[in-house]
C-alpha cells in the first residue's frame, strides 16, 4: 500500500505484514500433521491459492524444531514440475549432513546407502517438506515411497509432507496413483473458511495505529461486504488496500459499501481463476485430459460446445475438478 494511504488513515503497517491469524481449524491440522509426521507417514496438505499455506507450514516446521523431536528438512528446488527423487534426495544431505557443502555421490546404489548412515547418525526421525507439490510429476510421487522404503531399512524414519493445491489431492486420487495415493494421509487445508468477518476485523485492528479507530477509517458494513464475497487471508488483504487506495483517491473517508463493491473483482469465480486457484493451469489440463490447450482455452471461456464440451465435463468432474 502507498505510504501516503497509510499515513491519510492512521495505519500503522500494511495488511500483508500483520502477522500470524489461528483459528481452531488450523490448531486441529497442526495437531494432525505433526503426529503423522511422528508416525512416519506421507501427508499431504491441500489448500487453495492465498490460503495461508506457506504461513501454515512455516508454523508446523518452526514447532517442530523447537520441540525436537523430528528433523526438518526443505526443498527448496524452484521448478516443481522437474523434480526428481535424486533432487529430494541432494537436499536430504544438505539438512542432514554436518558439512557446509557435503559430497553426493552421482552413483545411485552408493548415494542411498550413504543417505542410509547419515540419517542414522542423526538418531532422529526426518521430516521432508516440499512446498508447492502439486507441480510434482507422477513419477515423482511414486518414487517418494521407494525413498521412504530406503530410509526404513537402513533402520530409520522418514516422513515426507507434500503441500499443494487441491490439484494434489486429486492426482492422489487417481487410480494409476494407487500406489503412493492408499499410503497417504490427506488433510484439507480451509484457512480462514467461516471466519472470514472475524479475521478481517483482527487483520485491521492489528494495522491501526493504536490512537486511531477502525470506525473512523471503514464502515462495518462495508468490512461485512468484504467477509461475505471474499474467502482466503490474500483476496481480503488485496481487496482491503484497493478501498483504502480508491477512497484515498477520491477524498472519502471512512471507506463505505459503495466503495468496497467498487472495488470487488468482478471475475474472481469465473471458471479459470476457480481453477487456478485450485493448481490447474492451461497446460496442466491440456495434459492431463488429453486436450490441445487452445481447446482447453475455449472450454474455459465457454466457446467450446457439442460432445467435446460435454465429455471434458464429465471428465474434469469425475476428477474432483470444481466447475
Amino acid at each position: 500500500m502507498l505510504t501516503e494511504v497509510m499515513e491519510h488513515f492512521g495505519l500503522a503497517r500494511d495488511f500483508l505484514t500483520a502477522g500470524y491469524y489461528e483459528t481452531d481449524h488450523h490448531r486441529q491440522l497442526i495437531k494432525d500433521v505433526k503426529a503423522s509426521i511422528l508416525a512416519g507417514r506421507l501427508v499431504a496438505i491441500a489448500c487453495i491459492v492465498g490460503c495461508g499455506k506457506t504461513v501454515l507450514l512455516r508454523h508446523i516446521q518452526d514447532d517442530l524444531t523447537r520441540e525436537d523431536r523430528v528433523i526438518v528438512s526443505k526443498s527448496l528446488a524452484v521448478d516443481k514440475d522437474r523434480i526428481t527423487i535424486p533432487t529430494l534426495i541432494t537436499a536430504l544431505f544438505h539438512d542432514l549432513s554436518p558439512d557446509k557443502d557435503p559430497k553426493i555421490p552421482s552413483q545411485g546404489e552408493k548415494r542411498e546407502r550413504e543417505l542410509q548412515q547419515l540419517v542414522r547418525r542423526r538418531r532422529k526421525p526426518i521430516a521432508l517438506f516440499v512446498d508447492e507439490a502439486h507441480d510434482l510429476h507422477a513419477k515423482t510421487l511414486v518414487g517418494l515411497k521407494r525413498l521412504m522404503e530406503v530410509v526404513a531399512d537402513g533402520k530409520g524414519m522418514l516422513s515426507v509432507v507434500l503441500v499443494g493445491h487441491p490439484k494434489l489431492r486429486n492426482d492422489l486420487r487417481r487410480p494409476t496413483m494407487e500406489e503412493i495415493g492408499y499410503r497417504s494421509v490427506v488433510f484439507e487445508f480451509d484457512g480462514m473458511a467461516g471466519s472470514q468477518l472475524d479475521y478481517t476485523r483482527w487483520l485491521l485492528d492489528q494495522c491501526t495505529a493504536t490512537d486511531i479507530s477502525v470506525e473512523a477509517m471503514i464502515e462495518e458494513p462495508a468490512v461485512e461486504l468484504l467477509a461475505n464475497r471474499l474467502r482466503t487471508p490474500l483476496q481480503i488483504e488485496q481487496h482491503l488496500t484497493l478501498a483504502f487506495e480508491e477512497a484515498y483517491r477520491i477524498g472519502e473517508r471512512p471507506i463505505s459499501v459503495q466503495i468496497v463493491e467498487n472495488v470487488l473483482s468482478r471475475h474472481s469465480d469465473d471458471l479459470e481463476p476457480r481453477l487456478t486457484r485450485h493448481g490447474y493451469s492451461v497446460r496442466s489440463l491440456a495434459d492431463q485430459f488429453a486436450a490441445k490447450q487452445g481447446e482447453i482455452r475455449q472450454f474455459l471461456r465457454g466457446d467450446l460446445g457439442g460432445a467435446r464440451a460435454q465429455e471434458l465435463t464429465q471428465r474434469m468432474l469425475a476428477a474432483g475438478l470444481p466447475l
